[in-house]
């Protein structure tokens, strides 16, 4: 795929939309305002990456701490042979505390395929949910990975003030 190429309204547009959305009723419409554009304009172009696949989706983060969830854990999990790996994820990823769900390689010293970052509110809230979806589930064998400090936790940044965009 070539790369786009963007007018200065734009990338200015791709350069706000990147960052932390505006905390208010009409996001599309502030970033409008601080791009010098129509709300239209924004959504529209939002709307034609999306369609053809310049950006896969376009969603908001969980700041779980913000949110009164100061606890999570990763669980890696590892999945039956004969089981199907995307079912699981998808059942598991339907529970309103896991905000990730991931598949990765499995290794022969690691054989935990299938990923869940579960959030909690009080200590072992998310050991409980690690529990209740290993009955519901039947995959027994997991590993909790607990957080020993938050080192980095940024979005990623694609445009930026003074980008060359072309």
């Amino acid at each position: 795929m070539d790369k786009p190429a963007f007018t200065d309204t734009e990338a200015r547009i791709l350069a706000l939309a990147g960052a932390d959305l505006p905390d208010s009723a009409t996001p599309f419409a502030d970033i409008a305002k601080a791009a010098g554009a129509s709300e239209e304009e924004v959504v529209a172009l939002l709307g034609r990456l999306k369609d053809t696949g310049v950006i896969r989706r376009f969603g908001a983060t969980l700041r779980h701490q913000k949110a009164g969830y100061g606890h999570n854990a990763m669980v890696a999990w590892r999945v039956p042979d004969g089981a199907d790996p995307e079912a699981l994820g998808k059942k598991m990823a339907a529970r309103p505390e896991i905000s990730h769900c991931y598949l990765r390689r499995t290794y022969p010293d690691w054989p935990y395929g299938l990923y869940t970052m579960i959030h909690g509110q009080n200590p072992g809230d998310c050991l409980d949910v690690a529990e209740e979806l290993a009955r519901e589930t039947g995959v027994r064998d997991y590993a909790v990975l607990k957080s020993l400090a938050e080192l980095k936790k940024t979005s990623m940044r694609y445009f930026t003030k003074g980008d060359d965009h072309a």
